[in-house]
């Protein structure tokens, strides 16, 4: 049985030399994050933008909901992949990341593709609640990821997608002694999402895991 690669920051330089360039601007956030301090963990990594770039791409989505945007490198790389009359919609409720990444989204050419709702994402999604979408990404507060699952499943019809962050937690999730709140809450979740039969899904390990899940 195969083997997945330890990708080590030289062979991550390697990968990104022979893929898919990123848009100056999502460069751009990319360097602001990195001022950040420890803060900027909570952006997605390059991998993952290129994952939901081909995605959003053979997959013929147009409309996209995001839950949990921070200074905006995952919204924007879901817009650049959208087509012309393709939309986001990018929920998060801090004001000041928000505000950061509108002014990225302005810079990009990309503000006009994308909406912002800048309040509790719960609040921002009984709002939606009778709204469709083809896609639903979800990165924002891990303790409301099971809440955030079940109000995307009815914003989808068959065939929608839903794409969850951080579902690996930077390994702990295997690990049996960690009993940390966060943890536990993750694990719960991946086991809930693995047993839902209104869903096939699978997790790929890019960034910090993706689970992708698509309606039955």
């Amino acid at each position: 049985m195969g083997k997945n690669l330890e990708i080590t920051e030289s062979l991550q330089k390697y990968i990104d030399n022979f893929s898919l360039k990123l848009n100056l601007v999502q460069q751009e956030i990319i360097d602001y994050n990195n001022t950040l301090g420890d803060v900027k963990r909570m952006q997605v990594a390059t991998s993952q933008c290129h994952f939901l770039h081909l995605i959003i791409k053979t997959s013929n989505v147009k409309n996209v909901l995001e839950i949990g945007t921070f200074t905006g490198l995952s919204a924007l790389s879901i817009a650049l992949a959208l087509p012309d009359d393709g939309k986001l919609i990018a929920l998060d409720k801090n004001e000041e990341t928000s505000k950061v990444a509108i002014n990225f989204f302005k810079k990009a050419n990309m503000d006009e593709k994308i909406q912002t709702k800048i309040k509790p994402a719960l609040d921002s999604l009984d709002e939606l609640k009778n709204n469709k979408f083809d896609m639903v990404f979800i990165d924002a507060d891990k303790m409301n990821y099971k809440e955030y699952y079940e109000r995307s499943l009815n914003l989808l019809d068959k065939g929608g997608l839903i794409i969850i962050d951080n579902v690996l937690w930077h390994g702990e999730v295997a690990d049996k002694d960690n009993f940390d709140k966060y943890t536990i809450n993750i694990r719960e979740f991946n086991s809930y999402v693995s047993n839902d039969k209104r869903v096939e899904q699978i997790i790929v390990p890019l960034g910090d895991g993706m689970t992708v899940c698509r309606v039955l």
